[in-house]
């Protein structure tokens, strides 16, 4: 459902493989506890800070980071820092390393939509290629790689480059705001705290051990 001015709702892209490395993570932490509490008791909880920062460090790496797609603009969370742009701020979307938003005040890139290697290349088919978003096509209808709608910079390419379009199309961005647009950068310190803290933990773990 749309508003006048954009989306009611937020749209939030994460990598596909995110939710696999996450589960991965949790059950080897899972076992490790499960396992540690079995031979030593329940006070080897006391020294799980190790594998807690296991399970931090996959969130942080693979789910924290995403491409925020909202009325206001796209927000791309990254593992150290946070990135917003505004719709009316923004002027090319790239793809060649991975989705990569262009400003008048700088590019800004997404760890959370990596562009295909080979093999994701390869897996692309036809149908990858066709009912994408205008801006997605380069002479004679080419397709990059990295805008393949199966890869993770291409589909987070399509979520931006439509409703990119769509503000354009129905007159919502102001053109001549577009130098003047501001995009707001902030460092993640709270996820970055607790994963230092938790470093630290397990490295006075081991060194008590």
């Amino acid at each position: 459902m749309n508003s006048p001015t954009g989306p009611i709702q937020t749209t939030v892209f994460r990598p596909r493989s995110s939710r696999w490395i996450l589960a991965i993570a949790g059950a080897v932490v899972a076992v490790g506890l499960i396992a540690s509490v079995v031979t030593s008791g329940l006070q080897a909880l006391a020294t799980a800070a190790p594998l807690l920062a296991v399970a931090a460090v996959a969130w942080w790496l693979f789910w924290f980071p995403a491409v925020v797609v909202g009325p206001t603009g796209v927000q791309l969370r990254n593992p150290v820092q946070t990135v917003d742009v505004p719709w009316a701020g923004l002027i090319h979307v790239d793809t060649k390393y991975a989705l990569k938003l262009v400003t008048p005040s700088g590019s800004y890139s997404a760890w959370a939509a990596p562009a295909p290697g080979v093999r994701g290349t390869h897996a692309g088919k036809p149908e990858h290629m066709q009912n994408l978003p205008g801006t997605s096509y380069g002479a004679g209808g080419s397709v990059r790689p990295g805008d393949l709608s199966n890869t993770d910079s291409g589909l987070a390419a399509l979520l931006v480059r439509s409703e990119w379009e769509r503000r354009v199309d129905s007159g919502l961005i102001d053109v001549d705001a577009t130098e003047a647009a501001r995009v707001e950068r902030r460092i993640n310190w709270q996820p970055l705290g607790v994963i230092a803290g938790l470093l630290l933990l397990s490295v006075i773990t081991f060194a008590l051990q």
